[in-house]
């Protein structure tokens, strides 16, 4: 019996050590890693690089390589990935791909700090010009304008200077994105030496990275294993999924004016509940949506002014003006909402067109539905008893009885009514009607 537990505890140890050892090679994995950058530079794209970079360290990767395709964004979102790029023990690759795609605006400054820039043939990159703005469109002219963008200019020059110079870039050209807004081709960029190489594919690009020796921004030299690796695909969250795509302006904007159609209707035909919970749900995703954007709040009361407007119009009929005036100042405080000088960023002129002109129509016939429905008879309850003409069923003063509507109801007057006159209904209390006499 002795013996036999013997053995099953060395077995045991042994199926315990095969898969300890089965173990270990996957928690020290020295894969590569991969994730795709399709839409503007925003506080989610933000989030999801920087979660993907510690993601990579904690795994050991060989490298990291980003698919870029952006046309620009936020500085500050910018800057949040550059300075985790910077700061990244593991090497990141920035392949602008596939062909047609581009690295513009805040995308110019990420594939720079890249510590191996490559692009796909027919894709273009640069026009990083730094726009200083002043309720989402760009200043011209004025002296105080002038000077505010050249130090905004100033201060975008020196950051692309201390990321060029570390990673061995052509600082004067590199600056020509931002000065003179100028944009590169995937060949112009590689003759320029703003990038290190053009690949037709990714399959080209990793067969010609293999064994290519980067110097990280740390200092520290390091020879890349591309061919052959395995490749993990990083991808977002369901969480940040949803949050890029509720932070788009279009569709937050759209989001907000149909919860407060949707809200607009519940308050005023209340009992149809559905509305009401769909547009309360669209108001806050749509307040969700905005609370990553840069708002610009001089937007916000052109809007409420454009409502203000519209309800003006319904109550002292001002001719269409008034009206108007609200569709033009919605569709302003539309374009300025978000506070972003880069257009990708911002509302477009169409949608804020495509919004404003069918919301004014519905609100101010809603509106007028509803003034019209204040000003009506009541006819049910209590209170529709008021203005209907009975005749008195006997002597009415401080007591009496009458017969409206083919009910007998407990009466009172101010003056005595005598029975079989006809009386108007005047008020009603406690289920007795106070009447007057009809004068033949």
């Amino acid at each position: 019996m002795i013996s036999y537990q013997n053995r099953m505890s060395k077995h045991l140890i042994l199926i315990i050590s095969a898969a300890v050892a089965l173990l270990l090679p996957l928690s020290a994995w020295a894969g590569a890693a991969r994730l795709d950058i399709n839409a503007a530079i925003d506080p989610i794209t933000a989030e999801f690089l920087v979660r993907s970079i510690d993601r990579a360290e904690s795994e050991k990767a060989e490298f990291l390589l980003v698919r870029l395709n952006t046309p620009g964004g936020f500085a500050s979102s910018m800057e949040d990935i550059i300075s985790r790029m910077l700061a990244s023990k593991v090497p990141i690759i920035v392949y602008v791909a596939p062909s047609g795609a581009k690295a513009a605006s805040a995308g110019f400054f990420v594939l720079l700090a890249a510590d191996v820039a490559a692009m796909a043939p027919g894709t273009n990159t640069g026009a990083a010009h730094p726009l200083m703005a002043i309720g989402g469109f760009p200043i011209e002219g004025g002296e105080a304008g002038k000077t505010l963008t050249e130090k905004i200019t100033s201060n975008a020059k020196a950051f692309l200077r201390s990321i060029a110079s570390k990673r061995n870039r052509n600082i004067e050209e590199a600056e020509k994105g931002v000065v003179e807004s100028k944009s590169f081709t995937d060949s112009e960029a590689l003759d320029k030496h703003l990038i290190d190489l053009v690949a037709r594919d990714e399959m080209d690009l990793l067969q010609r990275l293999d064994g290519f020796k980067v110097r990280m921004f740390s200092g520290q030299e390091k020879a890349l294993k591309t061919r052959g690796e395995p490749i993990t695909d990083y991808l977002m969250t369901t969480r940040e999924k949803f949050l890029s795509m509720i932070s788009q302006p279009n569709l937050a904007l759209l989001l907000g004016v149909a919860g407060l159609i949707l809200l607009y209707f519940e308050f005023s035909n209340p009992g149809f509940v559905a509305p009401g919970v769909i547009g309360g749900i669209c108001v806050l995703l749509s307040i969700l949506g905005f609370s990553f954007l840069p708002i610009n709040y001089v937007g916000v009361l052109l809007i409420l002014l454009a409502i203000g407007l519209f309800i003006a119009e319904v109550k002292v009929q001002g001719f269409g003006i008034l009206g108007f005036g609200g569709v033009v100042a919605m569709v302003i405080g539309t374009l300025i909402l978000i506070d972003a000088p880069d257009p990708a960023m911002r509302i477009g002129l169409a949608t804020a067109i495509g919004v404003a002109l069918p919301f004014a129509v519905i609100f101010i016939i809603l509106l007028v539905a509803l003034l019209k429905s204040m000003t009506q008879k009541v006819v049910t309850g209590d209170r529709g008893m008021i203005g209907l003409v009975g005749v008195a069923d006997s002597d009415v003063h401080r007591s009496g009885r009458v017969r409206v509507r083919g009910e007998y109801w407990a009466a009172r007057s101010d003056a005595p009514v005598q029975a079989g006159r006809p009386v108007r209904v005047v008020d009603i209390e406690n289920l007795t009607v106070k009447v007057e006499e009809i004068s033949e």
